[in-house]
């Protein structure tokens, strides 16, 4: 079982690791057709024709799936309260069918709240890499987090 980690329990510069995930044409393509339907994502001819030379995941696919992928770890399962956002958010280089990825995270901040001591603000860089470790998107979110309560006083 993973430990669950509280606000309190990061410290700045930590950095984090996910596992791996490849992306299979199909995947690639049943997000397009759902949420982001550009002829690079979906249309095999028309991306060969594009200026990636080829069918590319979307780039929100990558993002979700880079978020999923720390989020699926279960360390925040129990002090999550959300998030108020996205910073800094680059996509850097595509993603084609057939690349692995996986997450690596640095804490950056750690914010107690003044206003509410059981909670408070956990500021993380995600930078997506594939199998070539090459950086292929980044972004920071502020994740929403519950302090341990022997620190929420």
């Amino acid at each position: 079982m993973i430990p669950q980690r509280y606000l309190d329990d990061f410290t700045i510069g930590e950095v984090l690791e996910t596992p791996a995930v490849t992306l299979t044409e199909s995947e690639v393509i049943d997000f397009a057709l759902k949420y982001d339907p550009q002829p690079f994502h979906l249309d095999l001819p028309a991306a060969e024709q594009s200026l990636f030379g080829g069918l590319i995941a979307s780039g929100f696919q990558t993002l979700a799936l880079s978020f999923r992928l720390f989020i699926q770890s279960g360390i925040l399962r129990d002090s999550s309260m959300g998030s108020p956002g996205i910073d800094e958010l680059r996509w850097l280089a595509p993603v084609r069918p057939g690349d692995t990825i996986h997450t690596r995270l640095e804490v950056l901040e750690t914010k107690p709240s003044r206003s509410k001591p059981d909670r408070g603000i956990l500021r993380l860089r995600y930078e997506v890499m594939n199998q070539r470790d090459e950086l292929v998107l980044s972004y920071v979110i502020n994740h929403f987090l519950k302090r341990r309560s022997e620190s929420a006083c």
